[in-house]
Formats: C-alpha cells, sequence, structure tokens
C-alpha cells in the first residue's frame, strides 16, 4: 500500500490546536505535554524560574521528571516521562553543533534519571512549532504517533496500523507519509526506537534528518541508558514533527552580530585547521582509533588490554580508502561546518532480514568501531559497518552492546558460559558471525540475546545465582558502573579518567569527563586536587552543551591558534569566551565564564539529588569494577609487566623480583583502590559534597536550589 494511503488508515485519537507564536530570546515560553493514558494534550508555561535554575535543554527534562515522578517510580510505570528538549541555542544557524536535542527518563538499566545527546532535526524544529520541551507521560492502549504540525499549529495523535518496526523502514517511511512533496522531506523529523526495545534493556532512539543530497532519511541516535526501551513500552510507534521556513534569527535572539562573528571565527578555523588535526570532515569521531592503539587506550577483548596487532585493519584510513563518502556536507543540522555525521553509502549487508540491500550506514563513529570491534576483538571492518546499521535500525545503543558483547565472550573463554548456556553461539573473542547472531537474537527477542539484552549488571547476577560463577571475579571484569555499560576508553593508567566515569551522575559515558591526555599522557593535573579540579570544572562544562542544544565536538576538535599561548589550553577559552557571547547574543543576558559554569553546577547538583531520592546517588554507587582501574588477571598484568614492575618500585618501593605475578597483582591493587578512594575525598571536597558524596546544605544554598523538597531529600544524609 502506498504510504499516503496507510496514513488514511490510522485512526485519530485527539487533536490539540494552538497559536503558533515564537521563540524570543531563544525561548517560546511554553512546552508541551502529553499523556498517553487519557490522551490529553495541554500547554504548560516555562517560568522565569525554569530559566534561570535550569537553563534548558537537560535541566528542563529534569525539572519536569522530578515533578511528574516518586521515589519509588520504576522505568516501565506509567508516571514515568520522556522529555525531549534543546535549550535556549539550540536551532540556531550561525555557529556549528547547534541542532541537539536533550532526552531524559528514568533508565531500564540503572533505576536513575538518564540523560542523552542526540542530533538530527528534532529538537530545532519542535523549538520552532512552539515547544521549549516535550513531555510524553502515560502509556498508550494501541502503537501510536505523535504529530506535531508546527505551520498549522495542530497536534494529533493518531493510532496507527504500520507494523515495520526497525528504525531506517520507519524513518523512511513516515517522512515519506507526513511531508507534502519531496520538498517538503527536509521539514520533517521522526523519532522513533526499533525491534529491539521490545525485548532488551538496551533500546535507543533514532532520530532523523533528511540528507537532500543522497536523498535518504539518516538517522542518529539517543543510544544510552535504554531510552528506546522506555518509548517501546508506552507503545509509541513515532513522533513526528513537520516545520517549514527554517532561517537563521527564528531564536529572535537579543544581538544577531555577536552570534554571526562567533560562528564566522570557527567557521574560519574549521577551514583553516580541521584537515591537519582530527580530520572531523572526511572521517568523524573514527579518527583516534589509532591514536588511542598508539597510547594503549583502546579497549581490547573486554577491556583487558589498550592496543592489538590488527587495529590497523580498521583504522580511520580503512574507513575513508573503502568505505566513507567523501565530500558531502555532513552536518546533521543547518550551519554545521565541522561536519562529522560520516556515512557509507550504498553498504550491501550480508545477514539478517535486509541481507542484500544496499543501506546508507551513518558512522562508524569511533565509539563503535571501538566496541562492536576492537573490544570484541573483530577487527573487521565490513562487519563493523554491518553492526553499527544492525544496531541502529534494530534500535540497539551500540556502545552498550560492545561491551556486552565482550563482556559475554570472556566469560565464555573462562567457562562461566559455554555453548549449551548461549543456545550454540561460540562467543569467543573475534567471533563476528556469533556476535552478529546476538544482535539479530536481540531484535527477534530470542535466544542468548534475551540474556544479553538485559545489560552487564543483570547478566552478573544470572551467572552467579544460576551457573555457579564467582561473583568477584564478575564483578572485577563486568564494565558497567550504576547498571550502565562503560563507554570505549581504557582508563586503567588514567585515575583522572576513573574518576571521570566512576564519579557520574549517570554512569560511566565519557561525556561528563574525558581527562586521559590531560592526566595520562600530558601530565597536566599530578595531584589529587589537580584531578578533582578538572573533574570539577569539565563536568561542568560539558553539562553546559547538554543545557543548550550544543554539541560539544566543535569545542574542543578545533583548536584556534591563540591556544598555544593560552593560561589553561585543555579549557580552550577562545572558544569558551565563544560560547559566552552566543549565550549572551541569544538570551540578551551578561553572564560571564564563571556564571556559565554556575549554570551547570546547579543542574548537576540537581541531578544529584534526584538520584539520592531515587535511591541511589552515595559513595557506594560510585564504586568501579577494579578492571577500570588495574590488570585483573595474570595475563592482563604479564602483558604489561615491565610497567606495572616499574610502578611497583617506584610508587611503593616495593622489589618485584622474584615475585609470583599474583602477589604482585596484590600489591598493586591495593595501592590503585586507595588512590581510587583519596581521589572520590578530593573531588567531594571540590564539588561542596560531603564524604558520602551528598550535596552540602550551604552547596544547595550557594546555587539557589535549596528548595524545600530537595532539601528534605538531602537532609537525612547530613
Amino acid at each position: 500500500m502506498d504510504v499516503k494511503e496507510l496514513r488514511k488508515e490510522h485512526k485519530p485519537l485527539t487533536e490539540f490546536r494552538y497559536e503558533l507564536g515564537q521563540a524570543e530570546k531563544g525561548y517560546t515560553n511554553r512546552s508541551l505535554y502529553i499523556n498517553l493514558s487519557d490522551n490529553r494534550i495541554e500547554s504548560k508555561p516555562v517560568t522565569d524560574m525554569m530559566k534561570e535554575k535550569f537553563t534548558g535543554g537537560k535541566g528542563f527534562g529534569l525539572w519536569y521528571l522530578w515533578n511528574a515522578v516518586k521515589p519509588e517510580t520504576k522505568w516501565n510505570d506509567p508516571e514515568n516521562e520522556i522529555v525531549i528538549s534543546s535549550g535556549p541555542l539550540g536551532g540556531i544557524t550561525q555557529y556549528p553543533g547547534s541542532g541537539k536535542s536533550l532526552v531524559v527518563t528514568i533508565s531500564p538499566l540503572t533505576g536513575l534519571v538518564i540523560d542523552s545527546n542526540v542530533g538530527g532535526y528534532f529538537g530545532p524544529l519542535l523549538k520552532f512549532s512552539g515547544w521549549d520541551a516535550l513531555e510524553v507521560q502515560g502509556k498508550a492502549d494501541k502503537d501510536v504517533i505523535i504529530f506535531i504540525d508546527g505551520n498549522e499549529g495542530t497536534i494529533r495523535i493518531e493510532e496507527t496500523p504500520i507494523p515495520e518496526k526497525d528504525g531506517h523502514i520507519l524513518g523512511e517511511m513516515l517522512t515519506e507519509m507526513y511531508a507534502d512533496s519531496e520538498e517538503d522531506k527536509r521539514n520533517i523529523s521522526v523519532v522513533t526506537a526499533g525491534s529491539a526495545g521490545e525485548h532488551t534493556l538496551i533500546g535507543l532512539l533514532n532520530f532523523t534528518f533528511y540528507d537532500v543530497r543522497r536523498k535518504v532519511v539518516r538517522l542518529k541516535q539517543a543510544g544510552r541508558g535504554g531510552i528506546g526501551t522506555v518509548f517501546k513500552d508506552k507503545r509509541i510507534k513515532a513522533i513526528v514533527v513537520r516545520f517549514r521556513g527554517v532561517k537563521g534569527d527564528l531564536n529572535h535572539p537579543s544581538d544577531i552580530s555577536s552570534i554571526n562573528k562567533a560562528g564566522i571565527r570557527l567557521h574560519k578555523e574549521i577551514c583553516k585547521f580541521d584537515a591537519v588535526q582530527n580530520r572531523m570532515r572526511q572521517i568523524g569521531t573514527a579518527n583516534i582509533i589509532e591514536v588511542m592503539d598508539e597510547y594503549d587506550l583502546l579497549p581490547v577483548h573486554n577491556y583487558k588490554f589498550g592496543s592489538h596487532s590488527d587495529t590497523y585493519k580498521i583504522a580511520s584510513n580503512v574507513f575513508i580508502d573503502k568505505y566513507i563518502t567523501q565530500g558531502k556536507p555532513d552536518g546533521c543540522w543547518y550551519g554545521c561546518s565541522l561536519s562529522c555525521a560520516k556515512a557509507a553509502d550504498n553498504f550491501e549487508i550480508k545477514t539478517g532480514p535486509y541481507k542484500g540491500h544496499l543501506v546508507t550506514v551513518d558512522g562508524p563513529e569511533y565509539e563503535n568501531a571501538a566496541g562492536l570491534g576492537a573490544n570484541c576483538g573483530i577487527f573487521d571492518p565490513q562487519y563493523i559497518l554491518e553492526s553499527n546499521f544492525y544496531c541502529d535500525t534494530y534500535g540497539i545503543d551500540t556502545i552498550s552492546f560492545g561491551t556486552i558483547t565482550a563482556f559475554a565472550m570472556e566469560c565464555y573463554e573462562n567457562g562461566i558460559i559455554n555453548k549449551e548456556i548461549t543456545g550454540g553461539l561460540e562467543l569467543n573473542f573475534g567471533n563476528a558471525e556469533a556476535a552478529i547472531e546476538l544482535l539479530h537474537q536481540m531484535s527477534r527477542g530470542e535466544g542468548f540475546g534475551l540474556v544479553a539484552g538485559q545489560g552487564v549488571r543483570k547478566m552478573k547476577k544470572l551467572f552467579v545465582e544460576k551457573y555457579g560463577a564467582d561473583p568477584k571475579f564478575l564483578q572485577d571484569i563486568g564494565m558497567e558502573q550504576k547498571g550502565l555499560e562503560y563507554s570505549e576508553y581504557l582508563p586503567k593508567e588514567s585515575l583522572a579518567q576513573q574518576g571521570g566515569y566512576g564519579l557520574t551522575n549517570k554512569g560511566p559515558q565519557h561525556d561528563e569527563a574525558w581527562l586521559i591526555f590531560m592526566d595520562m599522557v600530558n601530565n597536566q593535573i599530578p595531584t589529587f586536587e589537580d584531578k578533582a579540579e578538572a573533574l570539577h570544572y569539565f563536568p561542568m562544562f560539558r553539562t553546559w552543551f547538554g543545557l543548550n542544544g550544543l554539541c560539544k565536538l566543535p569545542w574542543n576538535d578545533i583548536i584556534p591558534e591563540s591556544n598555544s599561548s593560552a593560561s589553561e589550553p585543555a579549557k580552550i577559552p577562545e572558544h569558551v569566551q565563544n560560547y559566552v557571547d552566543l549565550f549572551n547574543g541569544v538570551t540578551g543576558k551578561s553572564i560571564d565564564k564563571e556564571e556559565l559554569i554556575l549554570q551547570s553546577e546547579r543542574v548537576y547538583n540537581f541531578q544529584r539529588v534526584f538520584n539520592i531520592r531515587m535511591g541511589y546517588g552515595k559513595r557506594e554507587n560510585d564504586k568501579i569494577p577494579y578492571r577500570s582501574a588495574g590488570p585483573v588477571t595474570v595475563e592482563e598484568y604479564e602483558s604489561r609487566q615491565e610497567r606495572y614492575d616499574q610502578q611497583l618500585r617506584e610508587l611503593l618501593g616495593y622489589n618485584p623480583e622474584g615475585k609470583k605475578t599474583e602477589e604482585k597483582l596484590d600489591v598493586l591493587r591495593k595501592y590503585r583502590e586507595d588512590q581510587y578512594e583519596k581521589l572520590v575525598d578530593a573531588v567531594y571536597a571540590r564539588r561542596g559534597w560531603n564524604n558520602n558524596g551528598i550535596p552540602k546544605l550551604d552547596t544547595l544554598q550557594k546555587l539557589g536550589i535549596d528548595f524545600p523538597e530537595i532539601v528534605g531529600v538531602v537532609k537525612p544524609y547530613l
């Protein structure tokens, strides 16, 4: 059936009409609330308090979710919400990386608030349609589509008979269905989950944008924490927004000239330096695959090792030369000259339901190549691209899938699980055929895919209770923390990065603090105080991007000439000033770089209190698996024996000569675990938290978020 005809089969459940309005100084001053349990649609005011205390984006998401749920709320309870918001700078077209949306919900994996950022057109088009945020609560009885027409001023909830589930099919189909013409497709953005969201806890959301040069719908992912699983549980088939008429002044900024000037500065830097710095316009984030290998930071075999002799087979030049289309303006929002959203066009799929299809694969990102490839011991670029495609279209978080599969492979090789348990899958490191079949099983809800799709934390519990595995060993090698799987960097030799993973609010994702090079390579933060300061500033600075609808890559993936003489080069101070100028130019406010950090501190501490309210957010929840801090096995120690023996001599005054590896492992472990605890003490003190990780009352007062309901959460722990 033609998709236009299929749309006629949709059953309208409710329609809401609204006055169009427009953004003023970055805000529309209202948000859209939808309850699927009773098909209720409402407009809610965005108050001055919200803008002052929570800024936008992730901040708005946290505030709305806080008011929607109770301490006992679970991810699949009807009152759990999915909140999408871009922030006051979201949608500007003058500065690269301003098309981000932030998605917030209670995570199926962690039980905590999860936030995930995503590109594509949805967030800006939602704002230009008249809404600073979208809250979706409740559960539908049958599959529904939410359609927001930002030009007509209508919102509809439609029951849909569409059987298709996978992201690339739904993205194409619904773009065609809701667009009036080929030209109109660029005005459509679709949010979908995928088939795996019904069977796993690691479902993601795909956000589309229409690539007018390729004439295909592209997918960007809000990947972390199982947001797509929540989406599917609510019986949402898709959320579709349409808005025609994007142009550079739709935020109605206070001073557009300051925005233009900042944008011109960065566009010039990208043009001049990208080809010799990080090659984002050539290969995107995959430019660092071989760099991570060189510095022993590439996760290999479930984070046991940091490099491999076969890494050259998946190095960035392999994807550039053979797979990634060159010369395309691959920005995922208008005006982004960094153009890092790379794609492999006309890629032929070899397995699964789309075998023989020629598809456009978005990526690979570094995380995909490292997690799907090196961490599982699979150095095959075609496998990486194929599994990348299937993760996206099935709606599976590629980071979690890579880390889960690597964990399962190590368990298999240690005899903790076997072919009988895996249903015949030979999950040895390097077995691409078994890994891709595991992925297909997750989509179908079959076999060992049902087990792996529950995530590393639940797998550890099952393997101990059902198969008699050693819980201590599994805790050491199971690379999850707070229930979220680690992203794809090996932090063994960077204490600051161990904290950058362990001391996050949502779990070990590098978007809060990526300090490996500052700490391990450049030795710029040698003392505990230095590390604590870095673990204060950089998580707060990076949080700010998520409050404003910005991508972090233009901040430090292009380095201006002025940075060579900067007093704090790791902060890229010229670019920090750009962000200050952008915020003031849009909102008409007059913040400085210190106020920028203060904005993030409010939201960051509020999220910590939110975690405490949900039963987490304390010191015990900030512990990390030992493999992220040091070698667990004899094999790991002996692979770097010279390094570790030298550390024992120089740092502990311990003579390793003649000692068994097991003894040396124990001595090194005691030292590294003690170092991590001392780091935690220093970071808590710098953040204004007590020794249990609870924000102090004077910290909340200083930040102006000492609301009675917030103080009431922390008081019992102070």
